[in-house]
């Protein structure tokens, strides 16, 4: 597993603050039964260099309370889901919706618009951050809705 260079998704497009060098922004844990070379990573909660900490990076928006415990019990993600092909994209045959958020720190807003509009999804754009589920729950909710009674059949 190559932990030097950060992942496409977060620099695929200008702007996110996951796009500096992997052990600058994550913590990494070996896992039993981990494919060789792979980690559990954790974001770091703290500043390091250009990764501005988990408050304004992964969490910004949300309040100062909250971060602080999301900081805390945060899951880990294996490092290869970072870097490992995924697969045929569900998107190629199956409705899609999209909530964007335009202040999304993470992914570049212009990142998630792309993926979006490739899989012709029907796109709400909010003013929030990564975190719109915490920020903006009843817009989330609505888009849910919205998509399941589309698809109900």
């Amino acid at each position: 597993m190559n932990f030097t260079r950060a992942p496409r998704l977060t620099t695929a497009q200008p702007g996110s603050c996951l796009a500096a060098a992997p052990a600058t922004v994550f913590n990494f844990v070996s896992y039993p039964g981990a494919p060789s070379g792979d980690s559990d990573a954790y974001l770091k909660v703290a500043p390091d260099g250009a990764y501005p900490g988990f408050a304004d990076c992964l969490a910004n928006g949300v309040p100062a309370s909250q971060v602080a415990i999301l900081a805390a019990t945060q899951r880990s993600i294996a490092f290869s889901a970072f870097t490992d092909p995924s697969g045929p994209p569900a998107w190629l045959t199956i409705p899609s919706w999209a909530v964007i958020g335009t202040a999304d720190h993470a992914i570049p807003p212009a990142e998630l618009l792309f993926m979006a509009h490739r899989a012709h999804a029907h796109i709400t754009e909010i003013n929030t951050g990564h975190l719109s589920l915490i920020t903006n729950p009843g817009t989330v909710t609505r888009v849910i809705i919205d998509a399941a009674s589309a698809t109900a059949g």
